[in-house]
């Protein structure tokens, strides 16, 4: 049964201080059939929270190295809105919303929709800071991802 598809569950988070401000992604990528688990994170200097939550999809599913069956769980519903509903309609009006203006954000939904064609994605929301564990340890990292950023950023002054 080597050719079944794994199943993983993705966790993914965006944090930004300011709106635009230093920001910072993170996830958590769990595969329940061996109990493994990875993380990552990073931080940019000048972004919005909305570009850091796709970030940390992005990023997620970009770890993967084969096609998955990823359930992906996100405290964010601009991300989940825009996998489920949106994109779709987007890409037909050549990345416009309906109401014609250009789509926020395309470079990173364009690269969002290369990795949902490589994958079977389930979308789970999850309320944000409600103790779900994955989603408060992506929020963590997200967090000290960009503050070490700006802690950074003020040493080397």
């Amino acid at each position: 049964m080597s050719d079944a598809i794994p199943r993983v569950e993705l966790y993914t988070d965006g944090a930004c201080s300011g709106n635009p401000g230093p920001g910072g992604w993170a996830f958590v990528l769990m595969h329940p059939a061996s109990g493994s688990q990875k993380e990552a994170f990073g931080a940019e200097p000048e972004t919005t929270n909305n570009r850091m939550e796709l970030t940390a999809a992005i990023r997620g599913l970009e770890s993967l190295t084969r096609r998955s069956q990823v359930e992906l769980y996100s405290d964010s519903q601009y991300v989940l809105k825009g996998l489920r509903e949106w994109m779709d309609g987007w890409k037909k009006r050549g990345w416009k919303t309906a109401g014609k203006q250009p789509v926020k954000n395309q470079d990173l939904w364009e690269q969002l929709d290369i990795l949902r064609a490589a994958h079977q994605i389930t979308f789970h929301w999850i309320k944000g800071h409600s103790e779900h564990p994955q989603n408060e340890r992506c929020d963590q990292l997200a967090v000290q991802a960009y503050k070490a950023l700006v802690r950074g950023a003020h040493e080397a002054r």
